[in-house]
Parts: C-alpha cells; sequence; structure tokens
C-alpha cells in the first residue's frame, strides 16, 4: 500500500483519489461509451504521455473491440501550463468519416484540446468525443464539451495514474494533490 503523502523531487504530494476510486470510475466510464459507441467502430486517439495509463484501462474495460491511436502534445513546464500547445508526434490513423473518442489525462485551460479538435477537423471524422480522466472546470479559457469527464477537480497540481512533475510520479496507482509545504 502506497502512503498517503509522497515526496517528488522538491514537492510533497497528499493523496486525493485512491486506485480503487479511479477503477470505479472508470469502469464507469467504460459502461457510458459502451453504450453509447457501440457499432460505431470508434478510434481512440490518446494524448500522450499522460494519458496513457487511464487509456489502457479505459481500453480494456470497454466490451467491444476498439482501435487506438496516439498524439503527443505538451502544454505543461514544472507545474504550471505554458498556454502554448506543441504537436510532437502526429496522428498517422485513418479517421475520414470515423467516430473519434480523444483520451486525455487532464484539461487544464483547454488550449491542448481546442487544438486538438482543430488538427482532427482536418481529418474530416464523422463526430469526435473526449474521455478526459480530470477536468477542470473552474480553469478552462475556452468552451468544450466533455462527454465523459471522470472527476472535476479545481486548480491544484496533481500526479499519479500516468500524470507527472518533471517526469516523476506517473507510477503512482492513486492520484496525489500538490500540498502547500
Amino acid at each position: 500500500m502506497m502512503d498517503r503523502r509522497v515526496r517528488i523531487l522538491d514537492k510533497t504530494f497528499e493523496q486525493t483519489f485512491s486506485p480503487e476510486e479511479i477503477r470505479k470510475r472508470v469502469e464507469e466510464a467504460a459502461v457510458a461509451v459502451s453504450r453509447d459507441l457501440r457499432g460505431k467502430d470508434p478510434v481512440f486517439v490518446c494524448i500522450l504521455n499522460g494519458s496513457f495509463v487511464f487509456a489502457a484501462d479505459l481500453l480494456r474495460s470497454l466490451d467491444f473491440p476498439a482501435r487506438v491511436s496516439f498524439v503527443k502534445m505538451a502544454s505543461y513546464c514544472g507545474t504550471a501550463s505554458t498556454g502554448r500547445v506543441d504537436e510532437l508526434i502526429g496522428l498517422s490513423e485513418e479517421l475520414g468519416g470515423k467516430t473519434v473518442v480523444i483520451v486525455e489525462d487532464i484539461i487544464d485551460t483547454g488550449l491542448t484540446m481546442q487544438r486538438m479538435l482543430r488538427l482532427l477537423a482536418g481529418y474530416h471524422p464523422a463526430e469526435v468525443h473526449i474521455a478526459a480522466l480530470f477536468l477542470k472546470p473552474g480553469n478552462l479559457k475556452v468552451d468544450l464539451l466533455v462527454d465523459y469527464p471522470l472527476f472535476c477537480i479545481p486548480n491544484d497540481f496533481i500526479v499519479g495514474y500516468g500524470l507527472d512533475y518533471e517526469g516523476y510520479g506517473r507510477n503512482l496507482p492513486g492520484i496525489y494533490t500538490l500540498t502547500n509545504e
């Protein structure tokens, strides 16, 4: 069992969501996605690096075969969003006329997702849905429809379950919030 508090580099984090809470929400989201998209043969486009754990668990929990592709985008430096989105690795999947589900670890300002939606529009998908492990509604700078938000959280910095601080913490099974220490 992991400690409720962890130290990563120069920061202390305290557990806010246990692995069991996360697993329950992922399974609930998979039921909703399975219900809503059954028969549509969706392509899941996962944004790396942070979504890899969430994407793996979500995809394994679906009750239909699914295709997956990856794109790598970045907008964070340390503990804050830079406000700039850099596309690092592009899509290679054919998306024309397809149902697409973007799988994202966290939507903070919404700028990465806005850029992703613009990028996907050029591929002419039939429809696009968003599944986000975490959504910070109070921090959004753009209007977004997030079809499957698993957790709505305040503007806290979190790590674990794929999310990192300076590259560390992705392997934590729970979610930990930065403390004020």
